[in-house]
């Protein structure tokens, strides 16, 4: 199946306890498309750059089999920017500089032969814009996949409530999870969520992991714990891509699957994670995946005697 990925793609500068960075590269849609090529998943870009975006990005983009047909560039404008600062603890952030740019006034471009992917994936964006491009697309996907955040729940109430009823899977943190719900508990919050539209609610929880929720199921899924966090910047897109590539490529949007798939995109998020920006995700190869699932196995696998 088809996956298309709508997002930011732009600059990013980074500073954490270990080091910073200028420029490089990032947005949303990199850190999905990035993540989604290396399971191989038909995946396409919706975005837009502007002309100081390098060549050397989109060449990037295209050498991982990223469709790129629906990224724009304007030419006399600049790519959207974001600059931020972490905390001792890399849980916390302070954002320094955010530039919109071209993002200012995006009107999605959906190519024609993403029109019909059966996997949308609607990166964190201003919901008339999300709305938009389901409105582009030939025919509603068999899975709308919806990311958004405290942000768009203050400013664009109304918007968002109308594009979670279009969604079928909702991918927020906690945090997140407590202001659309009003609710503390995480179960309360899911279950709230759910009567919203949502058949399926992942809540992401950082270092702790993420839960999944579906008619009173839930599944559970730990961080891997690491020897070394450089920069968590991108992983919750890079986690939301590894998902969703993984029900493009397997077609079975079950709840078995969903939990496969969970495990598939924190497998891919514990890679982001090890060096800045995109720098660690570009290197990851199939195998490297495999043996990174294989770690998930042996820490959550286990046998009690009673």
């Amino acid at each position: 199946m088809k996956l298309l990925a709508v997002g930011t793609v732009a600059f990013d500068a980074i500073e954490t306890p270990f080091g910073k960075t200028d420029k490089i590269l990032g947005g949303a849609a990199t850190y999905i498309g990035l993540s989604a090529a290396v399971l191989k998943t038909d995946v396409s870009l919706v975005s837009v750059v502007g002309g100081d975006f390098p060549q050397e990005y989109l060449d990037l983009l295209t050498s991982k089999n990223i469709g790129i047909d629906g990224v724009e560039i304007v030419k006399d404008g600049k790519t959207f920017f974001w600059s931020g600062k972490y905390h001792n603890d890399l849980n916390t952030r302070d954002t320094l500089v955010t530039e919109l740019n071209v993002l200012e006034n995006f009107d999605p471009k959906v190519p024609a032969d993403s029109a019909d992917a059966e996997v949308l994936l609607l990166g964190n964006l201003h919901p008339a814009v999300q709305l938009s491009v389901l409105e582009k697309m030939n025919s509603r996907p068999k899975m709308v996949i919806l990311d958004t955040m405290n942000f768009w729940m203050d400013l664009t109430w109304d918007l968002l409530m109308e594009m979670i009823t279009k969604t079928d899977v909702i991918c927020i943190n906690d945090e997140e999870a407590r202001q659309l719900s009003g609710e503390y508990s995480l179960v309360k919050a899911a279950q709230k969520i759910h009567t919203l539209g949502p058949k399926f609610v992942i809540i992401k929880k950082g270092e702790h992991g993420a839960l999944l929720f579906h008619e009173g199921k839930i599944f559970a899924i730990p961080a891997l714990p690491l020897e070394e966090v450089f920069d968590p910047t991108g992983a919750g897109d890079t986690f939301a891509g590894g998902f969703a590539a993984h029900l493009a490529k397997t077609g079975d949007f079950s709840f078995d699957n969903m939990k496969s798939a969970i495990i598939v995109g924190s497998a891919m998020a514990s890679f982001t994670v090890e060096k800045f920006g995109t720098e660690r995700l570009v290197e990851v190869t199939g195998e490297d995946l495999k043996e990174r699932i294989n770690e998930f196995k042996k820490l959550t696998s286990f046998e009690v005697s009673l």
